[in-house]
């Protein structure tokens, strides 16, 4: 996420405008990038497309609510063009709906979101996985990941993206959004936003000398599938803990899953990340470090 010079223009504010897609037809909408990320970035962060399928489908399905959301990043979303999504309704039933989108770039096929929506009903049985027990944001550190309307603070970790932070692979990042939207599709897209952040520098913390600070100059790497599950009902302030934990790296690929807990300990979503971790090929260098993976 921006930093220094880019601070000014982005906010949580731009991010909300960016989430909430315009409807161009029954099955269509469309979104725009947004601006020029760190460093100069011109690569969309593919957790940004996704929040802003699930707010389409959340249009789409007006009288349903978005439970899960699964992403495959095929191809790189560039700033600059706006982004197509056009939606093929699976099924909507009176109680279940489900869409595939088609996110387009310059009539390029990049992502593609399969989304579950239904109408909430009471519990039969309940349980949830409790909140890992980590100090409080108040002893957490500043990240540096600034965004006006949003503080993100990280356990046991002072540089998330410096090679010498050694550590098991996890990661735990409280977060805190000023103000919480209040409209469902919108909360949730900013739920399943932060999902691609912290997966990739999760499971590199277990491996000295290797870090994301290489990212896109010795190493590329890139989410490559996101899967988010939303658990009814969806709302809160204050704090939010997201828990990462990498299960597996091995063969250029990289698995984490996680957990977004509220303080007080409710279980807001659960999530998966599948993450491209390879040494940078020779042929990449005739890309421009700002446009790789």
């Amino acid at each position: 996420m921006p930093t220094n010079t880019d601070e000014t223009a982005w906010s949580l504010d731009v991010l909300l405008d960016l989430f909430d897609v315009t409807r161009t037809g029954t099955d269509q909408f469309t979104g725009e990038t947004g601006i020029e990320g760190e460093e100069g970035r011109v690569v969309v962060e593919g957790s940004q497309v996704l929040a802003q399928a699930i707010v389409a489908v959340a249009k789409r399905f007006a009288d349903k609510s978005v439970r899960s959301a699964h992403a495959v990043f095929a191809r790189a979303v560039t700033v600059g063009p706006p982004v197509e999504f056009d939606l093929d309704v699976v099924h909507e039933g009176r109680s279940v709906a489900t869409a595939v989108v088609t996110a387009t770039q310059n009539a390029k096929r990049c992502v593609t979101v399969t989304v579950m929506a239904d109408v909430p009903t009471g519990d039969l049985i309940t349980h949830h996985v409790p909140r890992p027990a980590v100090v409080s944001p108040s002893d957490a550190h500043a990240s540096r990941m600034l965004l006006p309307g949003r503080d993100v603070r990280l356990v046991d970790v002072t540089e998330v993206n410096s090679p010498d932070e050694v550590g098991p692979p996890e990661l735990y990042a409280w977060l805190r959004y000023e103000p919480v939207p209040d409209r469902d599709d919108l909360a949730k897209a900013l739920l399943a936003h932060f999902t691609g952040h912290l997966g990739i520098s999760t499971t590199m913390r277990a491996h000295k000398g290797i870090g994301t600070s290489q990212a896109h100059l010795t190493v590329s790497t890139a989410p490559m599938t996101i899967t988010v599950g939303f658990h009814e009902p969806v709302g809160w302030d204050g704090w939010i803990l997201y828990s990462h934990e990498s299960t597996q790296v091995g063969a250029g690929m990289s698995y984490v899953r996680g957990t977004v807990h509220t303080e007080g300990g409710a279980l807001l979503a659960s999530f998966v990340q599948e993450g491209l971790i390879r040494p940078l090929r020779p042929a990449d260098s005739a890309v421009e470090s700002r446009a790789r993976l």
